[in-house]
């Protein structure tokens, strides 16, 4: 029973827990939901709802006036948005992943998940941002069950051909552009790479080690000494009467021995 249950939880079979509450943080029933809205008490990953106020809200690709808007300008507003909220949720630790919703449905509109590399530091930001307001609107956030956006985000919507459009039940993550992103998040990386430098930089040999070191070194150049000795003794060796080289090791390159019969020692003894 308990391993049905495991194979179910999270899903349409499951008739208790529900699924787009699991999935993308939020439901199209709210409280009304026949199913638990199970809030995680703490998570990496926090929720700041229906906080990105677009400007086509009422109808897309039009202001509030009935003026068309120059889709430009709509991103302008929107990268200028998500680097204002970037700069401040950065303040409380390292963001892995920040999310606007594009969808228009009143539970998804213009949310924002966030995800922390650390809980502690979603637990920080959740503290900072009570009582806050955006905009002159109150900010409400709190912990999100979503860590994985990959089962949250509309495949569709990525391909640019969903047939739900903005009333998706899944998220349509907005993106920005490519310069942004390298500006916000690269700043983890360059972190990153000055640490490891000035750590390799700073790092001192003990005087233990440098005695270990320097006792090694000794050896090293005996052991070469005494190996050439060696190795000279054994090219002595390889030499025949003659002084001529012998080339390989005897054992495995040793031509056949031929016999010499008693005239041709005589003779090669009175040489």
């Amino acid at each position: 029973m308990a391993e049905h249950l495991a194979s179910i939880f999270g899903t349409e079979k499951d008739r208790v827990n529900c699924p787009f509450y699991l999935k993308i943080g939020a439901c199209r029933h709210g409280d009304r939901c026949s199913r638990l809205h199970n809030r995680p008490t703490i998570s990496p990953t926090l929720l700041l709802s229906n906080m990105y106020q677009r400007p086509d809200m009422i109808t897309p690709g039009v202001d509030p006036q009935g003026q068309p808007l120059d889709p430009s300008k709509v991103q302008e507003h929107f990268e200028d948005f998500y680097e204002d909220i970037f700069e401040e949720l950065d303040k409380c630790g390292e963001v892995e992943s920040l999310n606007v919703c594009d969808n228009l449905a009143d539970h998804m509109i213009g949310n924002v998940y966030v995800l922390f590399k650390e809980e502690d530091q979603a637990a920080a930001a959740l503290k900072a941002l009570q009582g806050r307001f955006y905009l002159g609107r109150p900010i409400i956030a709190d912990f999100s069950p979503v860590t994985d956006f990959r089962e949250a985000t509309c495949r569709q919507y990525e391909e640019d051909n969903c047939n739900r459009g903005g009333y998706c039940n899944f998220m349509h993550a907005k993106q920005i552009s490519r310069e942004l992103r390298r500006k916000l998040f690269g700043r983890y990386r360059r972190s990153y790479h000055r640490g490891s430098r000035s750590r390799s930089r700073s790092r001192s040999i003990s005087p233990r080690r440098k005695r270990e070191r320097e006792r090694g070194e000794r050896d090293v150049r005996d052991h070469d000494r005494h190996g050439k000795r060696s190795s000279d003794r054994s090219e002595r060796h390889d030499r025949d009467g003659d002084g001529r080289r012998r080339h390989g090791s005897p054992k495995q390159s040793r031509s056949p021995v031929v016999r010499e019969g008693s005239e041709e020692r005589r003779a090669r003894i009175e040489q």
